[in-house]
């Protein structure tokens, strides 16, 4: 894969070339020239059949992620986020040891401690990462989804960014099965506050406990928004929020 440097850009497709454009700029990559059915079924591509059925798989597990949290998605990520989360189902689905290569399963690599320890912490915006926004120590309570931060002071424990007047906090307990494809989640109460010095008593606490017996992922957001005539409005169309899985529990082997 090449770049183009030039003044002239294409798009579309030339002899054996193909040109198109990104986020990164204008690229171009030639034609293949193998045969999707010899890689089907030539012996010389397992490898590649492999790592294409791996793949597969793991996509698929990272949409499942992305579709029960998609509500808080949408408000607190960065545009690779698809990409990263992909990453992520790949990096885990290579600790499942009891299949072969092709065979591998996210759902038996996230219930290992390495498994649990890579979705911990995963921010779905990396432009704004909840360590860095977020100084105040908070809790988890795995079993009922409940996540305590203590007394609140928004203009000492949370990061300052121009033009922000308010700040939210939500919490969300979901529960996903990556085997079956189940999953669910139930969101917290929301508390806004503004960023002054007051301190407030924050606890977020789920309407119900998930059902579908799976990996528990605990999520914390942080949005920004902007008041004007007494209505808040999304700062920078959500461009400093946060979102991070901040715990994990798998059910018992």
């Amino acid at each position: 894969m090449a770049k183009l440097t030039g003044i002239l850009k294409i798009e579309g497709t030339l002899q054996d070339m193909t040109f198109y454009k990104t986020q990164d700029g204008h690229l171009v990559k030639t034609k293949s020239g193998v045969s999707g059915d010899r890689i089907a079924n030539d012996p010389a591509f397992i490898r590649t059949r492999e790592n294409g059925a791996e793949f597969g798989s793991a996509a698929t597990a990272g949409k499942l992620l992305r579709d029960t949290a998609r509500l808080m998605i949408q408000s607190a990520s960065d545009n690779r986020v698809t990409s990263r989360i992909t990453q992520l189902m790949t990096q885990i689905q290579t600790l499942d040891t009891t299949n072969a290569r092709g065979e591998r399963k996210v759902s038996l690599g996230i219930v290992t401690p390495e498994g649990a320890n890579l979705v911990k912490g995963f921010n779905f915006n990396i432009k704004s990462i909840l360590g860095s926004v977020l100084f105040k120590a908070y809790s988890v309570d795995t079993s009922t989804g409940v996540i305590s931060l203590g007394s609140l002071t928004p203009i000492n424990d949370v990061k300052a960014v121009t033009g922000a007047t308010h700040i939210s906090l939500k919490g969300a307990f979901a529960a996903i099965n990556f085997e079956t494809g189940e999953n669910e989640i139930q969101y917290t109460n929301e508390e806004n506050l503004a960023i002054d010095g007051v301190s407030t008593p924050v606890t977020l606490t789920p309407i119900a406990v998930p059902t579908v017996v799976g990996t528990k992922l605990f999520l914390l957001e942080i949005a920004y928004f902007q008041e004007v005539n007494s209505v808040q409005y999304t700062l920078n169309n959500g461009a400093f929020n946060a979102l991070s899985i901040i715990d994990l529990a798998n059910p018992p082997i």
